[in-house]
């Protein structure tokens, strides 16, 4: 079953453009250099100032669109009085000790995703590569993909700058005032750690970070350092909260366009996991490691980068599965996981 987004705007802006979605909510998209080639940024009227939300990558270009649309909407006169960080990826956060710095605001975000942020920052290779190398060779990853494992191990640092040594925590339930208006911080786990949307009420509109997407799902990945961890679980879990907000909430979404129809959206995404899981399993129908069920998931020719995403999910169907008992680990003599589905006797004991 597919589902259709409601658009109610046509086309986006372009970079170091902005564009009014809601009263007092201006709509920014800046360009990013992967596959997934953009993010929408959000700046919320805030009385005689501006609240912004999310930064884009640490990239010279991303800055000029940040300066052309100070200029453009005086923030020497109207200044920035916050900046709010969902979630610690780069696109999201990449840029906030440079926006911090700029117009003397405080980083407002969750410990777990600053945390995760000056970890990430502060890890050294030696570390990082001690932690990923066994983690995909159990995978099953090949000579040739390990390879690219020690690269990766920079990748964070290279789009992102370390965040502010300094933020002040938000947590589900909080509510923000902005320009006289609550926003309900509510809490979301499985594709970050403590990602935080934001929900006004009086405005019915919601900024969903990379929580719900209209036409993509968010991924969600099992990390080198958990191993054993139920992402999945998490997210999924998280989605239920948004059930009861209205049938007509404006999301906002950090990748896309803006869309309605939230409610048949999140029954979608709960659909496509479901589906997804059931793919998984019937790949271990025989002893199958992370990257055999990989390769049935996803059927279309992966580069280097969507590689690690891809087996990250993988992993994470996995996991779900063997939590709910449905399917079983073995160590190889080779060193590689192998998952195999359990009989129904095997389940029922």
């Amino acid at each position: 079953m597919t589902f259709a987004p409601d658009y109610p705007f046509d086309g986006e802006p372009s970079p170091s453009e902005t564009r009014e979605v809601a009263s007092g909510v201006w709509w920014i998209r800046m360009p990013l250099p992967f596959k997934l080639n953009h993010i929408n940024l959000w700046m919320l009227a805030d009385g005689d100032g501006w609240t912004l939300v999310d930064t884009g990558v640490l990239s010279d270009d991303i800055k000029k669109c940040w300066v052309d649309i100070e200029k453009k909407h005086d923030f020497s006169n109207r200044p920035v009085k916050r900046l709010i960080c969902t979630h610690y990826h780069p696109d999201h956060m990449g840029l906030a000790a440079w926006l911090c710095e700029r117009y003397g605001v405080e980083l407002t975000t969750t410990l777990g995703e600053w945390t995760t942020a000056r970890l990430y920052c502060l890890e050294t290779e030696e570390s990082k590569t001690g932690q990923m190398m066994p983690f995909f060779r159990k995978a099953g990853f090949s000579e040739e993909q390990m390879a690219l494992v020690v690269p990766r191990t920079s990748h964070y640092a290279s789009v992102a700058g370390m965040p502010p040594h300094t933020f002040n925590r938000i947590k589900g339930g909080d509510v923000i005032e902005i320009d006289g208006q609550g926003w309900e911080v509510m809490i979301t786990e499985g594709h970050a750690v403590e990602q935080a949307c934001l929900y006004c009420a009086d405005k019915k509109v919601l900024i969903s970070a990379d929580q719900i997407l209209p036409r993509i799902t968010p991924n969600v990945s099992l990390q080198a350092q958990e191993p054993d961890a139920d992402p999945l679980k998490l997210f999924l879990d998280s989605l239920v909260q948004f059930y009861a907000l209205p049938v007509d909430t404006l999301v906002l979404p950090s990748h896309d366009w803006p869309f309605r129809g939230l409610l048949e959206r999140l029954d979608h995404m709960v659909r496509h996991h479901e589906e997804r899981l059931a793919v998984t399993l019937a790949a271990c129908a025989n002893p199958a490691s992370g990257i055999d069920v990989l390769n049935k998931m996803f059927t279309r020719k992966l580069d280097d980068h969507q590689i690690f995403f891809a087996i990250g999910e993988a992993l994470a169907h996995l996991n779900r599965l063997m939590h709910q008992g449905r399917i079983s680990r073995s160590l190889s003599p080779e060193g590689i996981y192998l998952y195999k589905a359990k009989e129904r006797n095997e389940k029922a004991a």
